[in-house]
């Protein structure tokens, strides 16, 4: 076996070197090569000539390229550069979350577009007083969400959760209280297709009680108002979920001071259904019409006089009986003590059938007029605020002040 030669004619960084290896077993792709100190090298048989067989000796020279591993070590270092400016000098932004409208039964939260920098977005969730509330969907590049169903007059707390490939942020948390019922702040109406001078009223009203009015429909809008049910907005209200109700509904929270249910407001309601409360001057005028206590009790005693004991008049055809006393009536004593006043007493044949003629006579009355001449009596005192039944039911349309009714009726639909 020959001994390895260096080339002398070339520098000591660039000198070949020269080795002699002794073939051991040559298979398809992979030779064994025996070094002089009994070293077994696997050499790709792909790169010895053809011809080698198992026994021979091949030479095999090695040098260092140093322009080549120049080369490597700049392209090394520039692909660090580059990861350490793409991937090492920024990173995600942790979200900021906002509270955009409140109102009595929900939350309207928004926050700036999500910056992920080079990181890949895992998740998105909002957290409820440190439950989790839900997953927010990334893909539509959403930026708000309306949370439903909360409690009146109560504090919540809520944050943000970004998930991404590059760690975990948390926002701020944010703490928002929904409104009482007489807060009317949160309500943000959008007005559809309604009369000049209605829109204008609803204008005016909606400012008076301190609500907000948006043009076009919106992740915040609470109520939708019109009086016909087409165009575009009515078609996306009614895609949201967005109560669609008539002017009245504003004229009703601006009479009651509070939010008002939307039942009896729908566009094909029963106005019957639609219970709007009564103002402050409403109330007092009220008060001052209704009868005192001992009234009421007089009045609702007169309401309930058997019919029996309600008198009529007598009849010409009737004979007159004018000495015949009352049932319940006792004679009534002189001033002297002696009974002389009191009228003489009837035969006792005729007078049970003068009675018996005039109880059928007072049955045919009372079987015309059930109700009975008592209610029908100028003296009596009218009650305000029974209805029909006398169940307490107040009638808000006989209240009505000239200035209160003017508000929404004067415009005719």
């Amino acid at each position: 076996m020959q001994q390895p030669a260096v080339n002398s004619d070339q520098p000591p960084s660039q000198a070949n070197m020269l080795i002699s290896l002794t073939v051991g077993k040559v298979d398809a792709g992979v030779a064994v090569l025996l070094t002089e100190d009994k070293r077994l090298i696997e050499f790709p048989s792909i790169l010895l000539p053809p011809s080698i067989t198992s026994g021979s000796i091949v030479d095999i020279t090695v040098s260092r390229n140093q322009s080549s591993e120049s080369a490597s070590q700049k392209s090394f270092a520039s692909l660090q550069s580059s990861i350490l400016s793409t991937y090492g000098l920024s990173s995600p932004k942790t979200p900021v979350l906002r509270c955009r409208n409140a109102t009595q039964t929900s939350v309207v939260l928004e926050w700036d577009k999500i910056d992920l920098a080079t990181a890949d977005l895992r998740s998105l969730s909002l957290y409820r007083n440190g439950a989790k509330a839900g997953v927010i969907p990334q893909d539509k590049g959403i930026q708000a969400t309306k949370v439903s169903g909360l409690a009146v007059d109560t504090a919540y707390t809520f944050h943000l959760i970004l998930r991404t490939s590059a760690g975990q942020y948390s926002s701020e948390k944010l703490v928002v209280k929904t409104h009482k019922m007489t807060d009317l702040s949160g309500i943000t109406v959008t007005p559809g297709v309604l009369p000049a001078p209605l829109r204008e009223s609803l204008g005016g009203a909606i400012e008076r009680i301190g609500a907000k009015i948006s043009e076009n429909v919106r992740i915040d809008t609470t109520h939708f108002v019109c009086t016909e049910g087409r165009g575009r907005e009515w078609e996306k209200a009614g895609e949201m979920n967005i109560p669609i109700v008539r002017p009245e509904w504003v004229e009703g929270c601006e009479r009651e001071g509070r939010i008002v249910g939307v039942r009896g407001y729908y566009l094909n309601a029963d106005p019957r259904l639609r219970q709007v409360g009564q103002g402050v001057s409403m109330q007092q005028q009220q008060q001052q019409q209704s009868p005192r206590p001992q009234q009421r009790e007089r009045t609702e005693s007169q309401r309930t006089v058997p019919v029996q004991q309600q008198q009529a008049p007598p009849t010409p055809s009737q004979p007159s009986n004018k000495g015949l006393p009352p049932p319940s009536a006792s004679p009534r004593p002189s001033s002297t003590g002696s009974d002389k006043g009191a009228p003489p007493p009837l035969p006792k044949k005729d007078a049970p059938q003068k009675q018996e003629g005039r109880r059928s006579e007072e049955d045919d009355s009372a079987s015309e007029n059930p109700v009975g001449s008592a209610m029908d009596s100028p003296t009596q005192e009218p009650v305000i605020g029974l209805g029909e039944s006398g169940s307490g039911d107040e009638r808000v349309e006989d209240l009505k002040t000239p200035a209160e009714s003017a508000k929404f009726s004067d415009v005719q639909l």
